[in-house]
């Protein structure tokens, strides 16, 4: 009898053939591998206490000066503050245009060549209008925040017993993508007054004070893009401003001038205005061309999943894409649309400290990092807010991780296997299965579920197996490394 351990690297690679991902993860939900083990993610609990209107696409938390812990979201039609009770306090501006909260494409007049295609033939889809997004910083202890289809700049300045509702700041453009704070505390309007490209900022300290002179520092800079500014964050002690094609550094430099403006990354443009996560010292975004990160040079990130994402992405409602960065981890999540979906139903999980990638299904919209509040909170596709990493409940889906074929001693021999050794933290806690098969396109043979424990009948051959593993109790369990004892049969 020999005994074969199953050492799988931690990550998904889900890239190519499915053989191409031999002795690795093929798949996965609501997992993760965090200090060389696999385990389930935590859970989540409602938050709230109602449900929003529309679909959340952005969400931000901050304490006031006086450590008062808030949230604000906004919807394609509401904007929201929420207390540390979860209480939903509507503060839509008064004249607020309502967006929508799907992406729709564009084939009317305007949207093709002219003299192109023959007369009475539908044109093609040559465009599309962004499902609605709010970007949303603090001022001081206030609020401000952009949706990015009513393009006006509001600032809720708190007042939650008598609640007040946010309200355009005084000369602010109008007609914005989005907007940031920047580290010197000037306000930026990104895609300022209908023009794409056109970058306008307040005074410092003044986020009323729009028209540049001697006596201030607001000012306004055109950048040489061909794409259209989509959002900004700070990273570093620079503020990264991306389009749908490229990426800009803007870098403080004082009067007269007040920021320098520098493209750092071309062909990187973000997938959509939520699609970046800022952490600290650096930058990850997804673009329609892969993963890229930004620690003083933009980068490509090698991605282990990144063809099966993107082919299994609905690209007409890619502006849906939303990154969540889960400090405690060192993870950033993007959630975005299914192929089958309008909505957003799965994610791609990178861990930054682990060099790992990981899949799965879960519906949220938007999301924002523990640090003011205890745990990280997502929006669910139902208008709920959800703290997430409490317990181990999921909406009753069971957590997994499957490999991909391992090739049992050197792939010429088949295997006789007798039984699983398992390594796990509480035997019993997961359920294992095997599929086996005598070479890579042939059909294969179900084992099991088995119940974890040592050591386990599992009585099957075959050149190759894949070892599906599955949460069998809502625990924190552990998994390491399960051996397999089997004998050779021959070569046939």
């Amino acid at each position: 009898m020999a005994l074969i351990p199953l050492k799988i690297p931690p990550g998904v690679y889900r890239n190519g053939t499915e053989y191409q991902a031999v002795g690795r993860w093929y798949d996965s939900n609501l997992v993760r591998w965090f200090e060389n083990t696999l385990r389930p993610i935590g859970g989540w609990r409602i938050k709230s206490t109602s449900a929003m209107t529309g679909k959340c696409r952005g969400i931000i938390t901050w304490r006031d000066n006086s450590a008062v812990r808030w949230a604000a979201a906004g919807t394609q039609s509401k904007l929201y503050a929420m207390d540390v009770a979860g209480v939903l306090k509507d503060i839509t501006p008064t004249g607020f245009t309502t967006g929508s909260a799907d992406a729709t494409g564009t084939t009317g007049f305007g949207y093709y060549t002219y003299g192109s295609l023959s007369y009475g033939t539908a044109r093609p889809d040559t465009g599309s209008v962004p499902a609605t997004t709010w970007s949303m910083d603090t001022w001081g202890e206030y609020l401000v925040a952009c949706s990015n289809t009513d393009g006006k700049i509001y600032e809720w300045q708190l007042g939650f017993t008598t609640p007040t509702i946010a309200a355009a700041i005084t000369n602010a453009p109008t007609s914005c993508s989005a907007i940031m704070v920047t580290s010197e505390r000037i306000l930026f309007a990104l895609g300022a007054s209908g023009n794409p490209r056109l970058v306008k900022w307040s005074d410092q300290e003044n986020n009323t004070t729009w028209t540049a002179a001697s006596t201030n520092q607001a000012g306004d800079f055109e950048l040489a893009t061909p794409g259209s500014l989509r959002c900004g964050k700070r990273v570093r002690g620079v503020n990264i401003l991306f389009t749908d094609t490229d990426a800009h550094v803007a870098s403080y430099i004082g009067l007269p001038y007040v920021y320098s403006f520098e493209k750092v990354g071309s062909g990187c443009g973000v997938i959509s205005a939520q699609a970046v996560a800022a952490i600290d010292t650096s930058a990850m975004w997804m673009s329609k061309s892969g993963f890229w990160s930004y620690d003083g040079y933009v980068k490509p990130m090698a991605c282990d999943v990144g063809d099966y994402v993107f082919n299994n992405m609905n690209m007409n409602q890619a502006s849906k894409v939303y990154a969540v960065h889960n400090s405690a981890y060192g993870e950033v999540t993007w959630f975005y649309p299914s192929l089958s979906s309008n909505e957003n139903d799965s994610y791609v999980t990178y861990s930054y400290r682990e060099g790992h990638w990981a899949i799965g299904l879960l519906a949220r919209t938007a999301g924002t990092d523990r640090g003011v509040f205890v745990n990280p909170m997502m929006v669910g596709t139902d208008g709920y807010v959800y703290d997430h990493e409490v317990g181990f409940t999921y909406d009753s889906v069971s957590p997994y991780a499957q490999s991909g074929p391992i090739e049992l001693g050197n792939g010429d021999n088949v295997m006789a296997v007798r039984s699983v050794i398992p390594d796990e933290q509480t035997l019993g806690e997961v359920a294992i299965s095997f599929t086996a098969r005598m070479y890579p396109t042939s059909a294969e043979t179900s084992y099991g579920p088995f119940s974890a424990k040592a050591p386990t009948d599992a009585r099957f051959t075959g050149r190759s197996v894949k070892m599906k593993v599955t949460g069998n109790v809502l625990e924190d369990w552990r998994v390491g490394v399960m051996r397999l004892e089997a004998t050779a049969a021959g070569k046939r």
